[in-house]
């Protein structure tokens, strides 16, 4: 275990007073006065790290239990040496002895049972425990502290394997893993988790252990600014494709994401009918008729400028919408693809093998499962052994049969391409007001306009993804879907653009 000049000894020392510090940093009443604190120590190196917390919280003059899983003589070298400085101070007692109940809970509870290693449910008497914390926390008695991951949880998906242990706050080292960024159909099992640095070799703090796996971060200042001279058709030409008139509001959100994140030209093209419904809600947004496959192929034709577009949105179903989208695939430009547009894919197997490396496919849950039924049942199913299906499995596994970028919506959103790669945006109490109707089409747009500005499909997924949430961040409660587009210069302009 040792890193370089570092001793895993020192490691573990590092680690356990992290854990004791973002105690203190969650919770500063914890320092006011010492109180009570059971430590459930592992068989192995993570019950090391709770044997360092038992004795720097007695050091501090709490009143500190430890219960052990397994024979200590079978410890790690490293979690050994620490019991037997811990044993000098106090005592450990078989983790069979351990009860919770509201009158009897101590002030702090630390799980430091097991490791991100862990593939199994728990089992007796941990899953007993597991219930019984949750049951007293529930009703507002204690503080539960997981060391790494919560007991139970999957560290590769974040999915429960069974009974888990329910964590106020979950402490890792180094950097995030999957399973602290990524929810299952469960639960979240921890309702917070922090960083601590322990001397490894720098990484930054967004990166999660994997293949070509990050967490979203802001775009560069540089890839969003505009440089001159140029002109309009210099930052792309985006087209939305709308349906009938009475239906067009989804288009026009994604027509005015698209133009406020910077494309040079954006038009809506749809039937006649909806046109003045269009243009009286978007003075700088172009409009085209297109009533039927043969007008897109003729606006193909007649302005080869236009680079990128977008369908799906207030798009509409039926036999004339499926040959304009067969028209649009064939052309093989950028494209989103999103809302009605995923239904027709689901519906038509031709549709699909038209499918091409220039498409971004922007499914939420219900239209993934009609997407991908195969992979949707294997996330869905409760899993009983590690490492479990994760969003991030099936979001790259879609990536790979559609040969296609796949941004998977949701509170957590991933991204993936067919080569690979993925970011994943977990949510947080300042996105939650994204959960409004119309969200998902701005971000169509975003995702659009930065294709006509020339990024790359998987690159502009991830650009527009972040500043999507960045503008839900920075306008705060009582957020639309209006709202977005218009805050998104305030974004710019706090990254430097």
């Amino acid at each position: 275990m040792a890193q370089g000049h570092v001793t895993g000894r020192v490691l573990m020392e590092r680690a356990g007073r992290g854990v004791c510090d973002a105690v203190f940093e969650a919770w500063p009443d914890l320092t006011e006065q010492a109180g009570r604190a059971c430590i459930l120590c592992g068989p192995g190196n993570n019950g090391g790290d709770g044997y360092v917390v038992a004795r720097l919280l007695c050091d501090r003059g709490w009143g500190v239990t430890v219960f052990a899983l397994g024979d200590p003589r079978k410890l790690p070298p490293d979690a050994r040496a620490n019991h037997t400085q811990w044993a000098e101070m106090g005592q450990v007692r078989p983790i069979e002895e351990a009860q919770f109940d509201a009158e009897t809970m101590p002030d702090l509870v630390v799980d430091a049972l097991f490791g991100i290693g862990l593939t199994r449910a728990l089992t007796a008497p941990l899953d007993r425990l597991a219930e019984q914390l949750a049951q007293v926390t529930a009703q507002g008695s204690g503080r539960v502290v997981a060391v790494d991951v919560p007991s139970g949880i999957c560290a590769d998906s974040g999915r429960a394997l069974g009974a888990a242990v329910r964590a106020d706050l979950t402490v890792t080292f180094h950097c995030f893993k999957p399973g602290h960024v990524l929810d299952g159909p469960e639960r979240a099992h921890s309702s917070a988790t922090v960083v601590k640095d322990i001397g490894l070799p720098k990484a930054p703090m967004t990166s999660i252990p994997g293949p070509a796996v990050a967490l979203a971060t802001a775009p560069a200042a540089e890839d969003l600014r505009k440089a001159g001279p140029a002109h309009k058709y210099t930052h792309g030409h985006a087209v939305v494709l709308s349906g009938p008139a009475g239906r067009t509001g989804a288009a026009r959100l994604a027509a005015r994401g698209a133009l406020r994140i910077g494309a040079g030209l954006v038009t809506v093209a749809a039937r006649a009918d909806a046109l003045p419904e269009v243009a009286a809600h978007q003075t700088a947004v172009m409009q085209r008729v297109v009533d039927d496959a043969a007008d897109l192929k003729a606006f193909f034709g007649a302005d080869t400028r236009a680079n990128a577009f977008c369908a799906g949105p207030a798009m509409g179903g039926g036999a004339g919408a499926r040959d304009m989208l067969a028209e649009l695939l064939a052309l093989k430009r950028p494209t989103v693809l999103d809302a009605d547009a995923l239904t027709l894919l689901s519906e038509d197997q031709s549709l699909r093998d038209a499918l091409h490396g220039s498409c971004v496919l922007t499914p939420h849950q219900g239209e993934f499962a009609r997407l991908f039924p195969d992979l949707a049942a294997r996330y869905a199913a409760p899993p009983v052994s590690g490492p479990a299906c994760s969003k991030l499995d099936v979001t790259l596994d879609a990536a790979v049969q559609t040969g296609s970028a796949i941004l998977f919506k949701g509170a957590v959103t991933v991204i993936a391409d067919p080569q690979g790669r993925a970011v994943v945006s977990p949510a947080d109490d300042r996105t939650a007001w994204l959960a409004t109707a119309g969200s998902g089409d701005v971000l169509a747009g975003f995702i659009l306009g930065l294709m006509a500005r020339g990024h790359a499909p998987f690159q502009a997924a991830c650009h527009a993804v972040y500043l999507h949430c960045a503008c839900a961040r920075r306008f705060g409660p009582g957020l639309v879907a209006e709202d977005l587009p218009e805050t998104l210069p305030e974004v710019f302009r706090a990254l430097g653009v």
